[in-house]
């Protein structure tokens, strides 16, 4: 484990999204980092097919769509 030094408005950006998302601070600077990074690795996937291929690779459901 260790310490990352990030801008005082980005972490402000993250505990922002960390209440929404019912994440901790550091719960949501990680998924971000792993979003980001799989991202990186996959470029030609949007964030819904890498969300996707993550619920697979971890055997779960994906949720499924709200109907209007």
């Amino acid at each position: 484990m260790g310490i990352v030094k990030i801008d005082d408005q980005l972490h402000e950006e993250v505990r922002r999204a960390s209440t929404v998302m019912c994440r901790s601070i550091n719960a949501q600077a990680e998924f971000w980092m792993k979003m980001g990074m799989l991202a990186e690795a996959n470029p030609t996937l949007s964030f819904h097919e890498i969300v996707k291929a993550q619920m697979a690779t971890a055997d779960a459901a994906p949720p499924q769509p709200m109907v209007a």
